[in-house]
């Protein structure tokens, strides 16, 4: 009886033992304790090093656990982070959506249409971990991908910027850190020497029967407390300025697709626009077109006189003035002019005739 509960005992695996065998050679930790396990983002099955250096040193290969016929390369084998290979896989998953779907709150209008944008990021994730519609699913990521890929890189470069300052930041505040653990540890140093040194002093001077009376006692200490203070105003002054340098050097610190709804538009920035001292104001002329030459007996007499083009006169300006008097009066109409002025003095007697009317009495007779 006893030696059947051993036999049973003995051939009973314990929890955790299948997750150390190779599933394609079958070797074990137990004969191999050096043996390391590698998976692959494509179907997550696990081998040993040795089988992927032997199944897909030349090249890639389908999978070969019994049932999978994907195609794996071995440069995408990596060491499995979890214990559990379904938390390995959400992982991998989470990152890959995160990549996609990386707009932040501030790029909403309203809260409401960012919190639908994460439910629809999180049906996306459990889709591909749950394996629903996983072909639709992948479709509308790569659409929406390739749709929203300037946005995309730039709210990555913009993570990437953010979490490069974090780092920086962090890095500064431990080195500011140990500089002060390093400070404070040559502070007590120094303490300690100049207690010590103190202490012999003092003996030195009993034995030389220097400290015979109080006024010698009191000069003493008062010594030992000026080397103190004086200590500790240098090391608060190296403190200091260790700070206001690493605040100079702290880093400064953006149909079968997604519809994402309630993004905030954006506007670039104007160009800005050469200075203009008239304002826009055109000086072409609108009835004539300004030649550069015209033929006159008095003309051709002005450009060639030199009591006249000697002072630097230009003759185009005699043009440009005579053009402008003779064309001046073509955009003036009196006709209407005249109507428009005739109708407003014609509102206006007939409203103080109103007026009047309304009011009664003699002053109404007299207007009429």
């Amino acid at each position: 009886m006893s030696r059947g509960i051993q036999r049973n005992g003995a051939g009973t695996r314990q929890h955790g033992e299948n997750d150390d065998i190779c599933p394609v050679c079958k070797s074990s930790r137990y004969l191999n304790p050096n043996m390391r396990f590698l998976v692959n983002p494509e179907c997550y099955h696990k081998m040993c090093e040795s089988c992927v250096d032997r199944i897909f040193s030349s090249g890639p290969a389908p999978c070969p656990v019994a049932g999978c016929a994907r195609t794996l390369r071995k440069q995408r084998f990596r060491k499995q982070t979890f214990e559990d290979i379904k938390i390995e896989q959400e992982v991998d998953i989470r990152r890959r959506v995160a990549q996609v779907f990386n707009k932040q709150e501030e790029d909403f209008e309203t809260l409401r249409a960012y919190n639908n944008y994460l439910e629809e990021m999180e049906v996306t994730t459990f889709n591909l971990l749950e394996g629903i519609d996983v072909a639709a699913t992948e479709r509308k990521l790569a659409a929406y991908a390739a749709q929203n890929a300037p946005s995309i890189s730039q709210n990555n470069a913009k993570a990437n910027r953010d979490r490069n300052a974090q780092n920086a930041t962090t890095a500064a505040q431990k080195e500011q850190a140990l500089l002060n653990r390093s400070a404070a540890n040559r502070s007590s140093i120094a303490s300690l020497a100049e207690r010590e040194e103190s202490r012999r002093e003092t003996l030195d001077a009993f034995t030389r029967a220097q400290m015979s009376s109080p006024q010698d006692d009191a000069a003493v200490q008062k010594v030992v407390l000026k080397k103190s203070t004086a200590r500790r105003t240098a090391a608060e002054r190296a403190r200091d300025k260790q700070q206001q340098q690493q605040h100079i050097h702290d880093p400064p610190s953006e149909a079968e697709t997604f519809r994402i709804e309630g993004l905030k538009a954006v506007i670039d920035a104007p160009v800005a626009k050469a200075y203009d001292a008239f304002g826009g104001m055109s000086f072409t002329p609108s009835y004539y077109t300004l030649q550069s030459h015209y033929e006159h007996p008095w003309l051709e007499k002005a450009r060639t006189e030199p009591s006249i083009v000697a002072g630097g006169y230009d003759l185009r300006e005699y043009h440009q003035r005579t053009m402008l008097e003779a064309f001046a009066g073509l955009g003036c109409f009196i006709e209407e002019e005249v109507g428009e002025k005739e109708l407003s003095s014609g509102d206006g007697m007939i409203a103080t005739e109103g007026a009047a009317l309304a009011a009664g009495g003699e002053g109404a007779e007299d207007v009429l």
